[in-house]
């Protein structure tokens, strides 16, 4: 199973980078594959550690939309995507 993390200082914190990869090494069991972080102006960071069943070749996180004006951490699976995909290219 994956690992997400985070931290929100309420003022700028400059050990908030080592804190969250600090973070991220203590779930390391939860995620050896990969590893994420993201963050914003030095108050708020989120991390990510990855363990890849189904999706071997993708899935880095944080993901952001297309103008990066939004970033995601999140920990889930969709299991029944092939038969949403179906249905999807059936529309």
């Amino acid at each position: 199973m994956c690992g997400i993390n985070g931290v929100l200082f309420s003022n700028t914190n400059s050990d908030i980078r080592e804190k969250i990869f600090e973070m991220n090494d203590a779930i390391i069991h939860r995620g050896p594959d990969a590893e994420g972080t993201y963050i914003y102006q030095e108050r708020l960071a989120m991390g990510m550690r990855r363990l890849s069943i189904i999706d071997l070749s993708s899935g880095n996180q944080p993901i952001y939309n297309d103008d990066r004006s939004l970033v995601i951490v999140f920990n889930g699976e969709i299991y029944n995507f092939l038969i949403l995909k179906e249905k999807l290219k059936a529309k």
